[in-house]
């Protein structure tokens, strides 16, 4: 057997695993909580067989909406921390570079605080996530450029609606206004419900779907804009579609969960860890890495405990004590 019949083989199975693994996971996680649900009532559900009532509800209304929530938000900013880490060549980017998380969490404690119903609340954070990024592309642009400056400029804006959320809980009412934002600003799927999924699902997978057809470019986005031309590629016209659909995923996202932090930061260095630096294998394994370890934390997140815990609270559990580990790793933390 020759060597390209070994490598086609060797994807093919790579691709396999790839998708498999994230719904295996998903399927072993679906059936926990406090109504224990047997892996072969889960499959016979998925083919309309009859199931018991309490296992179809409790599938239907709480745990796949909130599945397919954890497989929206696992896949996103994961791919969005990429993006910004490849775009702005710093080991140190998030999703929240642009300043993204930070207008769009004021966004849903501007619709908490007004009362707005969950798709309002979701409407506006996904609004302000966007009116954000324009506020930092107008301060932060220049001629040259500068990725630098883009950089100082997202600080800039993030560090003013984070001002402008500490006005926002500080004029909350403190009965019941304020823990609702407080809980929202920690990340939870808790509120997930199928309306949601029905607006964001499309918007992601279309953003998602550029990024992955774009893959192999995206190793372009570093290199000289002369060096780009000489390859047939309009550099500038790559970096706003794939820096326009890295926002736009991160602020669906943090407008369904709310502020999930590290996942877009060590999700990215552990799969380049496994895989390098080619983005043509790197862009496909942060998503499938993404999702299974945000349905595991979730996961743990509403069983560990009776009280539900927030999404922050873990992923920070986790992913600083891992990045401590790839600092102090010989390889350490690099592009």
């Amino acid at each position: 057997m020759s060597s390209k019949e070994n490598s086609l083989k060797t994807n093919i199975l790579v691709t396999l695993m790839l998708v498999i693994l994230p719904i295996m996971v998903s399927i072993i996680c679906i059936g926990m909580g406090r109504v224990q649900i047997p892996i072969s009532d889960i499959i016979k559900y998925f083919t309309g067989e009859e199931i018991p009532a309490e296992f179809r509800i409790t599938l239907s209304n709480i745990r796949l909406p909130r599945i397919v929530a954890n497989l929206v938000v696992g896949a996103s900013l994961p791919l969005a921390g990429l993006i910004f880490q490849s775009y702005f060549s710093n080991p140190l980017a998030t999703p929240d570079t642009l300043g993204v998380a930070s207008g769009s969490s004021f966004g849903a404690a501007l619709g908490i605080f007004f009362g707005f119903n969950i798709f309002g609340i979701e409407l506006t954070a996904f609004a302000f996530g966007i009116i954000t990024v324009i506020l930092t592309g107008i301060t932060g642009m220049k001629r040259d450029e500068s990725k630098q400056t883009i950089i100082l400029a997202g600080i800039i804006v993030a560090s003013l609606f984070q001002s402008l959320i500490s006005l926002v809980k500080f004029v909350a009412d403190t009965d019941t206004v304020l823990p609702s934002i407080t809980f929202f600003l920690m990340g939870s799927f808790q509120s997930i419900g199928k309306e949601t999924l029905y607006v964001s699902i499309p918007i992601v997978v279309i953003c998602i779907l550029i990024i992955f057809l774009l893959r192999w470019r995206i190793n372009l986005l570093t290199v000289d804009n002369d060096i780009a031309r000489t390859l047939g590629v309009n550099i500038s016209v790559l970096r706003m579609i794939v820096i326009m659909s890295a926002t736009i995923i991160t602020a669906v996202s943090i407008a369904m969960a709310g502020q999930v932090g590290w996942v877009g930061l060590i999700i990215p260095h552990f799969c380049r860890m496994l895989v390098g630096e080619n983005h043509t294998r790197l862009v496909p394994f942060t998503i499938s890495i993404g999702i299974c370890f945000m349905v595991i934390v979730d996961t743990v997140s509403r069983t560990l405990f009776p009280a539900e815990i927030p999404i922050s609270v873990l992923t920070s559990m986790i992913g600083a004590p891992f990045f401590i580990y790839m600092i102090r790793s010989r390889e350490g933390v690099k592009l």
